[in-house]
């Protein structure tokens, strides 16, 4: 099965639409907001993902501003298996602070928005994607594992403003040396 040129842009331009009531950071910096983040708070309406709940570690990301405006994401979690990485190729949308991927996985294109951030502190991000029905996923990233009370407080306020049960809405531990430290090899 092949993709068009023409159905990426339908599919983008129906997302888009869906999402209209949701608008990204203002005045986006891409280079400000690249470097490290931790995701520190998750709200997710998958089914999928109750069984997985508990087992939910914090991860680390390391974003990669590319120089035609894309972004590389790698992203360690930890997994019974181990601390695994993951590159993910974020595509800029004429609109600073939104993106789409395409998740191998799901063989689905996905859209991203940085709704909120301080930069320094913290962000709110939006994952978006539509199956057999719409699935929506909010994280807080934090610079460091650990963020304010308030910010915590602002993410379940916004998760909860966006339909998303209290039981949805997790702040998981940290995961134990994920990415291993350079000083444990």
């Amino acid at each position: 099965m092949r993709i068009t040129v023409v159905t990426v842009v339908m599919v983008i331009l129906c997302v888009m639409m869906v999402h209209a009531d949701i608008q990204p950071q203002r005045d986006f910096n891409l280079q400000r907001f690249a470097g490290k983040w931790y995701r520190v708070g998750l709200a997710y309406d998958s089914p999928g993902f109750v069984p997985y709940r508990d087992k939910l570690r914090i991860s680390m990301g390391m974003i990669t501003p590319q120089t035609n405006g894309n972004v590389n994401l790698t992203m360690w979690e930890l997994r019974p298996t181990g601390c695994h990485s993951k590159l993910y190729q974020y595509e800029k949308t004429t609109v600073p602070g939104q993106f789409t991927y395409f998740s191998t996985r799901h063989n689905k294109i996905k859209d991203i928005t940085v709704v909120e951030t301080n930069y320094t502190e913290y962000a709110l991000v939006l994952k978006h994607k539509k199956f057999e029905r719409e699935y929506t996923q909010v994280a807080l990233y934090g610079r460091s594992q650990r963020v304010k009370p308030e910010i915590i407080q602002k993410f379940k306020t916004f998760a909860t403003s966006r339909g998303f049960p209290r039981e949805s809405i997790l702040t998981p531990p940290p995961a134990e040396n994920c990415p291993p430290s350079a000083s444990g090899r």
